[in-house]
C-alpha cells in the first residue's frame, strides 16, 4: 500500500478508539454495558444490528463463493437474512424489548431460568458461548487473510492487530461504543464499498455495460442456486437464520433490548432488514464480476482484496481495507459484548454463590475482564482456522449448523403458542440436536453442507415440537412470562414494583 492508504487505516483505528473512550463515560453499571441503559435510538440499534450480523468473511469466504458460482452467494446467504429480520420485525424484536424493559434483564438468556429452569439456562449458556468462539474467530481469521493480501503482514500478526483495537475499545465502552463504531463503520464502509463498485463498473463498460455483463459471466454464475448451494441447502439455511438473526445471535437481541420501546425495536429491525436486502448486493457486485476482469486467480479468497490492489488509487485501498475491517470489528466487539453478559449474569451467578450480589462496581469490572478473555480466547482459535475447515467453513458447517438447537428453545419460548414446552423438551432438544451434528460431521464425516446444517435443525426443532406436545408441562412462569412480553404488554400498568426475574423452583 501506498502511504495515503496507511494514513486512511491508521485514522480509521484511532477513531475507533477515540470512540471507545467517549463511550466510556457513558457506562457507570452493567445495564450501561450491556443494554446501552434501554436509551439508544431506534436507527442506530438498526444500523449497529446489521453491521454486527457480518463481518470481513464477506469479502473473503463469501466473496470466494461469488467468483466461483456467482450470484448465488446473495440468494442463498442475505436473502435468508432480510426476510428473517423481517420477520423478526413482528415477532421477536418487540418481545426481547419487553423482556428487558419488564424485568430489567440484561442478558438474552437471563430470563431462561424463569422460563424453563437453571439446567436449561446453563446448557444453552456454555454451549453458545462455546460456539462463538469460533464463530468469531472465524472473522479474526477472515480480516487477516485480508490484512496479508494488502500489507504482506503474517495471518497471526493480522489477528493480534485486530483483536487488540477491538479489545480496547470494546471492553471500555461497552454497548454504546459497539453501536457507536458501528455507524462510524457503517458511513467508511459505505464510501469504501461505492468506491469500489463505481471503479468497477467503469473497467466493464459503466452502467450500459451491466446488461452484457452477464453474458460473460462463467455458465452457471447467473443461476440464483448451484453447485453445492441447491433448494434444500437454502430452506435449511433460511430456518437457521430466522432462528439465529432474532436472537439466537445473542448480541442481535441485544440490539432489541438496547431500544426505550417495543415499536423502537421493531423500525430497528426493519432498519436492519432493508439493509441487508440492498447492501450485500453493493458488496458482492466487484466479487461476482471478478472472473471477468481477472480471471485466474489461484485462491477465490483473495478476489475482493486483489481487486481492490489492483483498481482503486492510493488512498482508496486503505479505505477500502478499513471497511473490510470494520464488519469484523462490528461483529466481534458486540459477539465479546453479549458473551460477557451471558457470564456475568447467567454463568458466574449459578457457579458462584458470590457472583448473585455484585455490586454495580464489581459487575462491571466482571464485565470487562469477561470481554477481555472472549477476545484472547477468539484469537488464539483464530490463529488455528485452518484445522477447522478455515472461515467459510466454521461459519456455513459448524455455526449454521449449531445454532439451531441453541436458539430453538430460547427464541420459542418467548411466544405464547409455545407456553406449555417445558425445560424436557428444551433440554433434549438441545442435547440431540448438538448430537446429531457431531454423529453426521465427525463419525460419519459427511462432506454434504446441506446435511450438515439440516440435520441438527430438525433434529432439534421435531423433538422441541413432539415432546412438548406429548409431554407438556404447564407453569404459571411460562404463562406469565409469555403474556408479559406481548403486545398487550404495552398497555400501560398500573404503577408498582417490577416482579424480579427469579428461577423457577420446579
Amino acid at each position: 500500500m501506498a502511504w495515503p492508504d496507511w494514513v486512511a487505516l491508521g485514522g480509521y483505528f484511532v477513531v475507533m478508539l477515540f470512540i471507545g473512550l467517549w463511550s466510556h463515560k457513558r457506562v457507570s453499571d452493567v445495564s450501561d454495558y450491556f443494554t446501552g441503559g434501554g436509551r439508544m435510538p431506534w436507527w442506530l440499534s438498526g444500523i449497529s444490528h446489521h453491521m454486527s450480523g457480518y463481518s470481513a468473511a464477506v469479502f473473503v469466504a463469501y466473496a470466494a463463493v461469488a467468483y466461483s458460482y456467482g450470484i448465488t452467494i446473495y440468494v442463498w446467504a442475505f436473502l435468508p437474512l432480510a426476510l428473517a429480520t423481517g420477520v423478526g420485525a413482528w415477532l421477536f424484536a418487540p418481545r426481547w424489548n419487553r423482556l428487558r424493559r419488564r424485568y430489567d434483564v440484561a442478558s438474552p438468556l437471563e430470563y431462561l431460568a424463569r422460563r424453563y429452569n437453571i439446567a436449561t439456562q446453563q446448557a444453552l449458556a456454555w454451549s453458545g458461548a462455546l460456539l462463538k468462539v469460533f464463530d468469531v474467530a472465524a472473522k479474526w481469521a477472515s480480516v487477516a487473510i485480508l490484512l496479508n493480501v494488502f500489507t504482506g503482514v503474517s495471518l497471526d500478526i493480522g489477528i493480534l492487530i485486530t483483536g487488540v483495537v477491538t479489545l480496547v475499545y470494546c471492553t471500555v465502552g461497552g454497548l454504546w461504543a459497539d453501536a457507536l463504531t458501528d455507524f462510524g463503520q457503517f458511513i467508511i464502509q459505505g464510501v469504501a464499498a461505492l468506491s469500489m463498485v463505481i471503479i468497477t463498473l467503469n473497467h466493464v463498460g459503466g452502467f450500459s455495460g451491466l446488461g452484457s455483463i452477464w453474458h460473460r459471466l462463467p455458465a452457471d454464475h447467473t443461476h440464483p442456486l448451484v453447485g453445492p448451494y441447491t433448494a434444500g441447502f437454502l430452506t435449511a439455511y433460511v430456518v437457521v437464520k430466522l432462528f439465529e438473526y432474532n436472537g439466537g445471535m445473542w448480541n442481535l437481541a441485544q440490539r432489541y433490548m438496547a431500544t426505550d420501546s417495543a415499536p423502537a425495536a421493531k423500525r430497528s429491525a426493519l432498519l436492519s432488514a432493508a439493509l441487508y436486502l440492498i447492501w450485500p448486493a453493493v458488496l458482492l457486485f466487484p466479487s461476482v464480476v471478478g472472473p471477468v476482469l481477472m480471471p485466474h486467480i489461484a485462491d477465490p479468497q483473495q478476489v475482493y482484496a486483489l481487486m481492490a490492489e489492483n483498481l482503486l488509487p492510493a488512498g482508496l485501498v486503505g479505505l477500502t481495507l478499513a471497511g473490510m475491517f470494520s464488519h469484523t470489528m462490528a461483529m466481534a466487539s458486540s459477539d465479546a459484548n453479549a458473551i460477557a453478559s451471558v457470564v456475568v449474569r447467567d454463568i458466574i451467578p449459578a457457579v458462584a454463590r458470590r457472583g448473585r450480589a455484585l455490586s454495580a462496581r464489581s459487575g462491571l469490572l466482571a464485565a470487562r475482564i469477561c470481554t477481555v478473555a472472549f477476545i484472547a480466547v477468539s484469537m488464539v482459535v483464530a490463529m488455528e482456522a485452518s484445522h477447522f475447515g478455515g472461515p467459510l467453513g466454521i461459519i456455513t458447517a459448524l455455526v449454521a449448523a449449531v445454532m439451531g438447537p441453541i436458539s430453538i428453545p430460547m427464541l420459542l419460548g418467548l411466544l405464547p403458542a409455545f407456553r406449555r414446552w417445558g425445560s424436557l423438551a428444551a433440554l433434549v432438544s438441545w442435547a440431540c440436536g448438538l448430537a446429531s451434528f457431531v454423529l453426521v460431521k465427525y463419525v460419519l464425516d459427511s462432506t454434504d453442507q446441506t446435511l450438515t446444517i439440516a440435520t441438527p435443525l430438525a433434529t432439534s426443532l421435531v423433538l422441541y415440537l413432539v415432546i412438548g406436545l406429548v409431554l407438556p408441562q404447564p407453569s404459571p412462569a411460562a404463562d406469565e412470562i409469555t403474556a408479559a412480553v406481548s403486545a398487550a404488554a404495552d398497555i400501560p400498568a398500573p404503577e408498582g414494583p417490577t416482579p424480579p426475574l427469579v428461577p423457577a423452583t420446579d
